[in-house]
């Protein structure tokens, strides 16, 4: 797998570009987005910092997924309030990551969203009125274009993936969320799938797609 690093700090590129290559990634690094730009479309995963000196890194993010819905992106920032953190995965970060933070981590959340990445292996699928391009996450209800954000669309790839099937709230914990994500217990999944049917469902207190099993987990219906 190939990964762009975007981050002016010259001694995190360094350091970075040498410790993922010794697990096995080809590494582009770029100190400004003019240069990183350039390289993004021969890459599998970029690693963007915010505070750039010739963009701001969520503005850079807004219009790539505008252009490539389905790219995988992780923030890398000193912008650490909580805020800035959900104005970065509801603008379409697959992840968040503070800085300064442990490597090994962000090894294992680059590992982690690759693997998301390539969960979907059918091209699309249509359920009543809802239409799910997996590859271009691009997801229609009655024709009209629904915005999901990165983690809504993870989760609904994988309940599409077991139609039928109950899945556990530990299944969804550990195929999409990393075991340091501060955020992965119980009720932030039931928010996530809270805003989901909101999106999807026309009457999401009566869902029809997203069904909930009682003290197990949740069932997609198609």
């Amino acid at each position: 797998m190939k990964i762009l690093i975007v981050d002016d700090d010259l001694d995190i590129l360094k350091t970075l570009k040498l410790i993922f290559e010794l697990y096995g990634f080809e590494v582009l690094t770029a100190s400004s987005w003019a240069e990183g730009e350039k390289l993004l479309e021969s890459v599998d995963l970029l690693i963007l910092d915010v505070m750039l000196p010739d963009a701001d890194g969520f503005e850079i993010l807004r219009k790539l997924r505008q252009k490539k819905p389905a790219f995988p992106i992780i923030m890398l920032t000193a912008k650490d309030k909580l805020s800035d953190k959900v104005l970065g995965l509801e603008s379409g970060a697959d992840d968040y990551v503070v800085k300064p933070f442990e490597t090994l981590e962000l090894i294992a959340r680059v590992k982690a969203c690759l693997r998301r990445a390539q969960k979907c292996s059918q091209e699309s699928l249509t359920v009543g009125d809802l239409y799910i391009d997996f590859k271009q996450r691009i997801v229609k209800k009655k024709e009209q274009e629904i915005y999901l954000t990165p983690k809504e669309f993870a989760i609904l790839c994988f309940l599409c993936s077991k139609i039928g099937e109950v899945v556990s709230k530990h299944e969804l914990k550990k195929a999409l969320w990393d075991e340091a994500d501060i955020y992965a217990w119980s009720r932030t999944i039931d928010v996530h799938i809270m805003h989901l049917r909101k999106k999807i469902e026309d009457d999401p207190s009566n869902p029809k797609y997203i069904l909930t099993v009682p003290s197990v987990g949740y069932k997609f219906c198609g």
